[in-house]
């Protein structure tokens, strides 16, 4: 797999919100609902053009470091986000 380097975007608007990077073949995103503390990440989806290069990956990681930085937890609902926490135990604190 190759790594490519994104310019991450993040738009919210009251309790929803989302991360994004133009990608080959349109935007890659994660999207996400807040639930006070909570970010609830429910979506992630790269072009079709763009995957296996970790974009969705990359996303995800943004994600975690905001959540982090600004002390919420993440509910990742979407099962991609949820491999990715069990692959990575570091995270586990960050998980309701």
């Amino acid at each position: 797999m190759t790594k490519e380097n994104l310019d991450i975007q993040h738009e919210r608007k009251g309790d929803t919100g989302r991360y994004w990077a133009l990608a080959n073949g349109g935007e890659a995103e994660l999207t996400y609902k807040m639930r006070g503390e909570i970010m609830v990440i429910d979506h992630t989806y790269t072009p079709v053009e763009a995957r296996g290069k970790n974009i969705a990956r990359q996303l995800v990681e943004r994600a975690v470091d905001d959540a982090r930085d600004q002390g919420f937890r993440i509910d990742p609902q979407c099962p991609y986000v949820d491999k990715l926490f069990q692959r990575r135990p570091e995270w586990a604190p960050l998980r309701i």
